[in-house]
């Protein structure tokens, strides 16, 4: 514990942030960091209580409390306070592949949790984790380190998102000759295609990709395992094959005027948006774009925020995000004690963007679409909506007709896609996932291991690489009869 009174002396201070109405005009990410003297101060404030819930990723109450990665968050926290920065990055990637991801996009369950957040403001632990990291490429000390000998086992890891890239990582680590295997044109799944570039700029992530080929990983893009390539011929080239393709198949409205164009799935809006600004900058006609257009976005989670700051970067013309569920208390009631992770309301970067143009919170809630009016072209023009009560069955009366010419469903998703499953002939569990044992990553399949999304269920990076990270231990102990 670097400075016993931290906590008392120094106020939290987290990551600057552009104002909404100065960042909605670009697409580049908006907190800058803090500088080397501050973040000391912040890792001063960790109390290193004896019982770190931070790191501790139980489950409480149905929901997770503290780091599902474990991240030794007291010791790292205490060596920035005493500018031991390099030794944090030691710790700091003992458990977490990429704090760089981590420390821009994840919910920080360890700050739900911290001990200082019972009675006052946590500790700014993901901006820690990400000033540690950032520090290091900075710095230089992010260099390739291949493995000095190679085990002679070969794995595929279909699908290059945060469960196939941590897999990926370790196994390469390890030895193993890695090949990882991505449909799209770019790797980095869900990091490069799905997350807006706004929270993560995709130089971030090629930066990390790149050091992962300098290490050995090999990637091949625009191989669709299962279409382009049969399972049996991937099961014939290598000794293991880990199926990390996500949870893909997003939820539909199964309302009258479905059939209208102007609907998009967000996963699909979103991704066309980031190939599009990569490709040609946001060229006119390259992309589904909200310019001008009333959007209402099914769906009030982060997918559906995502979409809410995207839109208001086309520059759509209105813009509201229905949930179905109630709203949340602004606090903590005394049924969700700390430190369970706290069921709040929180106002996201694009909900905030929408109150600073618009002048009004995008979301409404207990509120549900019944049906999509068309014009005579078969273009949305409208949705006509309902109220739930709390038992989310339509209120009778309460129906409202809204402008809209483009409407993005962004209600979840169900699972994988079915021919990868189908491909390899797995089982699969009621949600539609991969099945596999209680506590492993083996499928039913001899040879073949699933991990992130596709066995879970849509989740967070954070679970994907902790996912990723198991696997490719049962893997390796699979291939060698022990596991280093």
């Amino acid at each position: 514990m670097g400075k016993p009174t931290g906590f008392m002396d120094d106020p939290r201070q987290g990551n600057p942030c552009q104002s909404p109405l100065e960042r909605v005009r670009h697409y580049n990410e908006f907190h800058p960091r803090l500088g080397r003297e501050d973040r000391r101060r912040q890792g001063g404030r960790c109390m290193a209580c004896g019982v770190p819930f931070c790191q501790s990723g139980a489950v409480l109450n149905g929901m997770v409390s503290g780091c599902p990665l474990h991240n030794l968050v007291p010791e790292w926290n205490d060596l920035i306070y005493t500018g031991n920065f390099s030794h944090a990055l030691d710790r700091l990637l003992k458990t977490n592949n990429f704090p760089e991801f981590t420390g821009r996009v994840c919910p920080a369950l360890c700050e739900a949790a911290c001990t200082c957040g019972l009675h006052g403001d946590p500790v700014t632990i993901r901006d820690n984790e990400l000033g540690i990291i950032e520090d290091a490429w900075e710095r230089g000390l992010m260099n390739p380190r291949p493995p000095k000998t190679r085990t002679g086992k070969r794995v595929a890891v279909v699908g290059s998102g945060p469960s196939g890239l941590a897999c990926a990582d370790q196994l390469n680590r390890r030895g193993h000759t890695v090949t990882v295997f991505e449909r799209e044109d770019r790797p980095g799944g869900l990091l490069m295609y799905g997350i807006p570039n706004m929270k993560l700029e995709k130089t971030i992530v090629q930066r990390r990709l790149d050091l992962m080929a300098a290490q050995g990983v090999v990637f091949r893009t625009g191989v669709d395992i299962g279409r382009d390539m049969t399972a049996d011929a991937l099961l014939e080239s290598y000794d293991a094959v880990v199926l990390c393709c996500g949870a893909a198949q997003p939820r539909d409205l199964s309302v009258p005027g479905r059939e209208a164009s102007g609907i998009w799935f967000a996963v699909d809006f979103l991704k066309e948006t980031t190939r599009s600004l990569l490709s040609c900058n946001l060229a006119p006609g390259t992309y589904p774009s909200a310019q001008g257009k009333h959007v209402i976005i099914v769906g009030g989670g982060d997918t559906g925020n995502d979409c809410v700051g995207t839109c208001i970067r086309h520059g759509c013309k209105s813009v509201l995000q229905l949930e179905m569920m109630p709203k949340p208390p602004d606090a903590r009631t005394e049924q969700n004690p700390w430190p369970e992770w706290p069921r709040v309301c929180k106002t996201d970067y694009g909900q905030e963007e929408s109150i600073a143009l618009f002048g009004r919170d995008p979301r409404v809630y207990q509120t549900t679409v019944a049906e999509l009016i068309s014009d005579e072209k078969g273009a949305l023009r409208a949705v006509r909506t309902v109220q739930l009560d709390r038992s989310l069955k339509p209120i009778p009366g309460t129906e409202e007709e809204l402008e809209c010419e483009l409407l993005l469903i962004a209600a979840g998703f169900l699972g994988p896609q079915s021919y990868v499953p189908e491909a390899f002939q797995l089982s699969l569990t009621p949600r539609s996932c991969v099945q596999t044992p209680e506590g492993s990553y083996q499928t039913s399949r001899p040879k073949v291991f699933a991990a992130g999304d596709m066995r879970r269920g849509q989740s967070l990076v954070v679970w994907a690489i902790q996912e990723g990270r198991a696997a490719a231990q049962e893997v390796d102990l699979f291939l060698m009869g022990y596991s280093n």
